[in-house]
């Protein structure tokens, strides 16, 4: 322990405080940092460190340590001896330089006049490693230097003089920020003139590989960040020296460098201690992708046919890819969960516990939806492209999502469907058997007991094959449903293999057979029946294009 007397600061700057400032920036990941995480291993002491031993601070100036006791903590202690020395140095009638040391059954009493200041015990000299008397001696110089700048820095000329060189910081402050704000636009005007046609010419040059504008806009960051830390580092000097200046802010400036520097040097210090987890999360995040990268292989090859596998549909192969592709990272989660960083903090589980409870509750719907749509995949419903009916909506399917299923109506509307809604409803696709047993269009129209069933069934099968678009073969064919109280119910069932012209097919199909019972003067007795007419409810052939209706061999040819 030095034992040079405190001296009195002067308004100048202190250039070696800055520096060393930046080099403990500079071994901040270093043998600091080691410590710190060495350190952070080892047991807890029994007793808080300050309850052990603390600084005795006088304007920001530390001017010893001392020890102290559980019932006597050193805090308390260094609290104590720091407000008898300012109360010393507040009176100009007491001289530092009669200080005296008086021997007394705690250790050496240090006092001014009848001032008591302190006594230095033994554990202060085990502290320090010296002998008691040698440290008192070394206190009571420690303790007039810092009674002497005390009261200098409280002088009318030294307050003056640290006012006048605040001034010039301010000024000097004042004339960086418009010095850097110059710059600043200078370097946008090149960085938007040349710069940016420059590097126009090094796109063109690398075949478009490199983008101009990435390139422009990460030159305009670079830029953004450097006058930051310019700015920052401006004002954070700036308030080290200002807070220099006056007895009463330079505690405050002690600790400016430590409350920007700690928080660095408890990341580096925990990011240290973290790095052979951090380098198994890595390995087990590689392993897991090239694990992935395989699987996703030999689904694509189950999914071109390529590969096949018993019982399975090759258009299982995406959804159960999606499936597995969730249950490995799943895996590789709760594997890499103990090596996350803070995982074990009650913090986190408490933050995850949170998590859990607020997706548990707000995504069962969302979860039905997700197994409704992976059930109705496998259930092998319908494909993108069929044609079903799903509740009262008929369409085309064009897309299919974990959540929802999307239809495209006749109407050319487009219908979200919810998949659990869908799991829970009947489902008609027309366009399964169409594909491969042909589908089956099917019309009923009632005729009367007096008109004979073959005639019927005759002119029902030429509108069918009069029917542009529908199967010769399979053949159309005719059921007799119901025989009514009025009429006879006939089914005309046709064959089509198109599933979307379910509709266009019907409509032609009606027509021709309405022309058909119309030219053979049958009447349509459907939906109901009241009497026999006196005339036959028919329409004649020369009536079949009364205005505004066109024959077609009277309309004009394109």
């Amino acid at each position: 322990m030095s034992d040079q007397p405190v001296q009195p600061r002067r308004g100048v700057l202190n250039f070696p405080a800055w520096i060393g400032a930046g080099a403990l920036l500079a071994i901040l990941f270093g043998p600091v940092a080691v410590h710190a995480a060495a350190a952070e291993t080892a047991p807890p002491p029994a007793v808080a460190e300050s309850v052990l031993e603390a600084p005795v601070i006088v304007d920001g100036a530390t001017l010893f340590r001392v020890r102290g006791i559980q019932a006597y903590p050193a805090t308390e202690r260094t609290r104590a001896i720091q407000r008898r020395i300012e109360t010393v140095a507040e009176n100009p009638a007491l001289s530092p330089k009669a200080l005296t040391i008086t021997e007394v059954a705690d250790g050496s009493q240090i006092a001014l006049g009848e001032q008591n200041i302190m006594i230095v015990s033994d554990l202060d000299a085990q502290l320090q490693q010296v002998n008691r008397q040698l440290l008192a001696r070394i206190f009571v110089k420690r303790i007039g230097a810092a009674i002497e700048t005390y009261r200098l820095d409280r002088t009318r000329d030294y307050l003056l003089r640290s006012a006048g060189h605040v001034l010039l910081a301010t000024l000097a402050l004042g004339a960086f920020f418009w010095l850097g704000r110059f710059a600043v636009r200078r370097i946008d005007r090149i960085l938007d003139g040349r710069i940016k046609t420059e590097l126009s010419g090094i796109e063109a040059r690398s075949m478009r590989i490199l983008s101009a504008a990435h390139l422009w806009r990460a030159l305009h960051m670079i830029r953004r960040a450097a006058w930051t830390v310019a700015t920052l580092l401006a004002g954070i000097f700036y308030l080290d020296y200002v807070l220099h200046q006056f007895p009463w802010t330079r505690l405050l400036a002690a600790r400016l460098w430590a409350l920007l520097i700690e928080p660095l040097r408890s990341m580096g210090a925990h990011l240290l201690a973290a790095i052979p987890d951090l380098a198994f999360l890595v390995i087990l995040f590689f392993v897991v992708r090239y694990v992935l990268k395989a699987i996703r292989l030999f689904f694509e090859a189950l999914a071109a046919g390529g590969m096949h596998l018993t019982h399975f549909e090759n258009e299982w192969a995406w959804p159960t890819y999606r499936l597995v592709r969730i249950f490995v990272i799943a895996f590789a989660l709760v594997v890499a969960y103990p090596y996350i960083p803070g995982s074990q903090s009650d913090a986190f589980k408490g933050i995850s516990l949170f998590l859990g409870v607020v997706v548990s509750l707000g995504s069962s719907s969302v979860i039905g939806n997700i197994i409704a749509g992976y059930t109705m995949v496998y259930r092998r419903a319908f494909r993108e492209g069929d044609r079903v009916k799903i509740d009262n909506h008929v369409g085309d399917v064009t897309e299919r999502r974990l959540l929802v299923t999307h239809l495209r109506t006749t109407k050319n509307e487009d219908v979200v469907i919810p998949n659990s809604l869908i799991l829970n409803n009947s489902i008609v696709n027309y366009s399964t058997l169409a594909r491969e047993n042909k589908l089956i269009l099917h019309t009923t129209v009632g005729i009367g007991y007096e008109t004979p069933w073959r005639q019927v069934e005759a002119m029902l099968l030429q509108a069918a094959a009069n029917t542009e678009g529908l199967l010769k073969e399979p053949q159309p064919f005719v059921l007799q449903k119901v025989l009514g109280s009025f009429d006879v119910s006939y089914e005309l069932n046709v064959y089509c293999g198109d599933a979307q012209a379910m509709n266009r097919l019907y409509t032609l199909l009606n027509r021709n057979i309405l022309d058909q019972f119309n030219e053979y003067g049958v009447q349509i007795m459907t939906p109901a029946y009241e009497s026999d007419p006196n005339d036959l409810k028919v329409v004649p052939r020369d009536q079949w294009y009364a205005a505004p209706a066109v024959a077609p061999e009277a309309m004009p040819r394109p």
